[in-house]
């Protein structure tokens, strides 16, 4: 999976719409995500994620509290391993939903 489709996917789970369209700042409009939103790279963005999606975050894993998904990702890197936990935990979120 790409990450632009984990992208999509992980806005899908919070009720969003990911266009990846670039505006100077952060907006969310009709329900349309349009920002330079990216909880992959952006610290920020990674928690706002998991905790609107009521995520346990230890480094490089994920556990959702409501539901079953549980998954670790690795990385040299601590901070990049546990965000992109986060956006594959949410992106398998927006996956199950219909």
């Amino acid at each position: 999976m790409t990450d632009r489709e984990l992208l999509e996917l992980a806005a899908k789970a919070l009720g969003l719409t990911y266009t990846g369209e670039a505006v100077p700042e952060p907006e969310i409009a009709a329900g349309l995500l349009k920002c330079g939103w990216n909880p992959l790279v952006n610290d920020g963005d990674a928690l706002r994620l998991a905790v609107g999606l009521r995520m346990r975050v230890a480094p490089g894993q994920v556990d959702w509290i409501d539901g079953e998904w549980g998954g670790a990702f690795e990385d040299n890197d601590d901070y990049a391993a546990t965000r992109r936990a986060i956006v594959r935990a949410a992106a398998e979120i927006g996956r199950a939903m219909k």
